[in-house]
């Protein structure tokens, strides 16, 4: 039995301007100490379904099951949440200076988090904080528990947002672009930090990214997400080598150095979709090389491909198209020539309309 299970999650928000659909139908499971790496554009839903589970969407409309140790999350009250969070499922949030508060000392903020689930005395609790800190390698932490937020460098408000998240010694850590705005070192030793601790507490991961190099490094399964919906997923090698979407054949063609050395880099064309008006059929279809007219006009199911075990696709390619060379590319291609009809007859005609020029893309 997984340890966090989660199936046909949906998640909308009502606006004056429509319905976000944030989240469409999502599923997939996390193993007991194992990580699951979540890799998606902006917007693509990745951070608003890690907020539904723990409760952190105030005003959205939510579906669907998540069962957490047998535990339905998606059903629990608010003061039934409280005892999960922080103590079963812990999370670091993107930003650690709007994460933490600027009003009260780091120490202050970590002993909170240890004191609501646990009945300790104030000076034990700083007494845990202050060795908290020292684990995750923050010098002189007697110091540093004193400390106000923005007296900390990124890395270290980083590194004190892990410290919190793993006080209580969760069983499942969310760690929500754990990496963003650090520089190249600093991420390397973030998460290397967070392996070593996985490794010491056994507990599980998910790691929410735009970065498909960062999840090369700790994930053991990936999910790739577009407009709110599951577009594949598989263990991460196979997600590497043999990629059957062409969202996840597109992400990896853009990563600096998959075109060799001295090779350009080949971009996604075109941008995500609104949420509020997604695309008919497939919505990547508007940005798709391989789009047919059945991704215009039907939404693709989520089912599985040969590219290893547990691979799934939400594409209408034929389940053997998988790969990164050129040859695959090829293939592709060749299926998709006597597929199209008028619906990307106007599909084409339309972009071509929209660019300065009428330029239409290749492919």
């Amino acid at each position: 039995m997984s340890l966090l299970s989660v199936r046909d999650l949906t998640v909308s928000f009502p606006t004056s301007d429509g319905v976000v659909r944030a989240v469409r139908g999502l599923s997939f499971d996390v193993e007991a100490g194992q990580t699951l790496g979540i890799v998606g554009e902006t917007g693509s839903g990745k951070s608003v379904s890690a907020l539904s589970l723990l409760g952190l969407n105030p005003g959205a409309d939510i579906s669907g099951s998540a069962v957490f140790e047998g535990t339905e999350l998606l059903a629990l009250r608010q003061d039934q949440l409280r005892r999960v969070r922080g103590a079963e499922i812990a999370m670091i949030f993107q930003d650690p200076l709007s994460s933490l508060h600027p009003y009260y000392r780091v120490g202050w903020q970590i002993c909170e988090a240890i004191r609501t689930h646990r009945r300790t005395s104030r000076a034990e609790a700083m007494r845990q904080a202050v060795e908290l800190l020292r684990m995750v390698s923050i010098p002189q932490p007697e110091r540093r528990v004193s400390a106000f937020p923005h007296e900390l460098s990124g890395g270290m408000r980083q590194r004190a947002m892990i410290a919190m998240a793993l006080a209580l010694r969760p069983k499942l850590l969310i760690a929500d672009e754990p990496t963003t705005a650090l520089d190249a070192t600093v991420q390397a030793q973030l998460m290397e930090l967070l392996g070593g601790m996985q490794r010491e507490l056994g507990m599980a991961m998910i790691v929410i990214t735009h970065d498909l190099g960062l999840v090369a490094t700790v994930a053991d399964s990936v999910l790739v997400m577009y407009a709110g919906r599951g577009a594949e997923r598989a263990d991460y090698r196979t997600i590497f080598r043999s990629p059957h979407h062409p969202y996840t054949r597109g992400l990896l063609a853009s990563i600096p150095g998959a075109a060799g050395s001295g090779g350009r880099l080949v971009p996604i064309v075109g941008q995500p979709p609104s949420l509020i008006r997604i695309p008919s059929g497939c919505a990547f279809h508007p940005r798709c090389p391989f789009a047919m007219d059945v991704c215009v006009r039907d939404q693709p199911p989520f089912v599985p491909v040969s590219g290893g075990e547990g691979h799934l696709s939400a594409c209408w390619l034929p389940p053997d198209a998988v790969g990164v060379d050129a040859a695959a590319d090829v293939a592709r291609q060749r299926y998709v020539e006597g597929r199209r009809g008028p619906a990307i007859a106007r599909l084409r005609a339309a972009v071509a309309g929209a660019r300065p020029g009428g330029a239409v893309a290749h492919g």
